[in-house]
């Protein structure tokens, strides 16, 4: 890069890992928080009373919806990101998904209102989406741009710690909860973890309003003039290859991401009789274990490449599919926390770790936030958004376990592919105007402002 920023301080380099990180922890504090709801008390809140399966169903339904959206918001906020800088789209986001879900600890119930209420809790799941769907590409994008060039991984992987913080917040939260009684817990107590992202809120906002643009925008997109007007479009046009190995890389990682802990959380509880208290226990001991495995993948993808790491969790999502549901289905605590240590811990932290800088690598920086997010996002609506319904109707009609442990290995069979398809990103030059997509396509040549 051109006559960079002076070496940030040390106070200045933990205020870009706190701002990326709490908005992280909020985004996914909500979404796990939204899934662990799903899958205890909402099919009974807010939809009409009946068979408890179907409610369960319709819940994972709209859990889904906040997905189908994501992708626009990658879109809309990927452009402005690209056109107005990282930080304003952060501070934004941050907003609307920490918004929706504190005003989703106050909706009334089915009970009270009728349909206005899954319309409303629908409603509220659509601005949470739209923020989502930038949330977590600007926090990448604003770490990896912030990293000293061989520690990208390292620096990239406080986004998806900060994945984990929130779905560990999200799962003690319940868990301080339900030990409530069932009329307690429905009447008021589930209400309570939704209100309590309002503290979040308050401190991502106070940090993200004191940290500086990243010197990768100001110096290599800004300075040399080269802002585009629809960033996501040429992103798809220019770099198609990269493109399409993002979105195939998160069918594993989203799509098991969501139906091990969301899906598995339910399966345990409802279908296997497992009290509540061991099966929140056991899921929190697997994300508290997570947090280290992300670190540790991430920082040795920044020694022997991405590609390595991210195949390794991808080909043991596949070999796993099936051990999973034999563990849980011992219904001994000690083989339900290691079921979930495993998909967590191994699975998902080793494509989660490098996945942050492998992304933002694979697009040249007046692009970066617009190609991040929405390829990112439509993988999310491919994957995540639908794990959870289909694999519960999967077990509705067929009465077992073993068709999701086969949707779960072709997801993650898919992302093999994607990966071995995929350029090795971790040595190359994040300021410069091409990526390795441009040298498989030599016809294509940069969009010059």
């Amino acid at each position: 890069m051109t006559a960079m920023s002076a070496e940030p301080s040390a106070s200045a380099r933990l205020r870009v890992i706190i701002a990326a990180c709490i908005g992280s922890a909020l985004e996914w504090y909500d979404f796990f928080l939204y899934g662990t709801a799903a899958a205890l008390v909402f099919g009974e809140l807010f939809f009409p009373k009946g068979d408890p399966v179907i409610g369960t169903m319709l819940a994972f339904l709209t859990f889904g919806v906040g997905f189908v959206v994501r992708p626009l918001g990658g879109v809309l906020f990927g452009i402005l990101g690209d056109r107005f800088g990282r930080k304003p789209v952060l501070v934004t986001t941050l907003l609307m998904i920490g918004i929706g879900t504190t005003a989703i600890g106050v909706l009334p119930t089915y009970a009270q209102i009728g349909y206005w209420a899954p319309l409303l809790l629908v409603t509220l799941r659509v601005i949470q989406g739209l923020g989502a769907g930038a949330e977590y590409g600007g926090a990448v994008i604003y770490l990896v741009e912030n990293a000293p060039p061989k520690r990208r991984g390292f620096w990239g992987s406080f986004a998806p710690l900060g994945v984990s913080i929130g779905n560990l917040l999200a799962a003690g939260a319940f868990a301080l909860v339900t030990p409530l009684s069932h009329d307690d817990l429905l009447s008021w107590g589930w209400r309570l973890p939704f209100l309590a992202s309002f503290l979040l809120i308050l401190v991502g906002i106070f940090v993200r309003l004191r940290v500086a643009e990243t010197p990768v925008y100001v110096e290599a997109v800004v300075a040399r003039g080269k802002v585009e007007q629809n960033p996501a479009m040429e992103a798809l046009r220019r770099h198609p290859r990269n493109f399409m190995v993002v979105l195939g890389a998160r069918l594993a990682e989203n799509g098991l991401g969501y139906l091990f802990p969301v899906f598995g959380l339910s399966y345990v509880i409802t279908t296997l009789g497992v009290p509540k208290a061991d099966a929140l226990s056991a899921l929190m001991l697997a994300f508290f274990v997570e947090l280290f495995a992300i670190v540790g993948f991430a920082s040795l993808s920044d020694r022997i490449g991405r590609r390595p790491v991210y195949l390794f969790g991808a080909l043991c999502g596949v070999a796993f599919a099936f051990p999973f549901f034999w563990l849980v289905g011992t219904k001994q605590w000690i083989f339900i926390a290691a079921a979930f240590i495993i998909a967590r811990a191994v699975v998902t932290a080793a494509m989660f770790g490098p996945q942050a800088a492998y992304f933002a690598e694979l697009f040249p920086p007046q692009r970066r936030f617009a190609g991040f997010a929405f390829a990112r996002e439509l993988g999310s609506l491919l994957a995540g958004g639908p794990a959870p319904f289909l694999a519960a109707y999967l077990v509705a009609i067929s009465g077992s376990w073993w068709p999701v442990a086969c949707y779960a290995a072709l997801l993650a069979g898919l992302t093999a592919i994607a990966i071995w398809a995929g350029p090795e990103t971790y040595a190359e030059d994040i300021t410069a105007d091409a990526t390795p997509d441009d040298a498989v396509h030599p016809d294509v040549v940069p969009l010059r402002a």
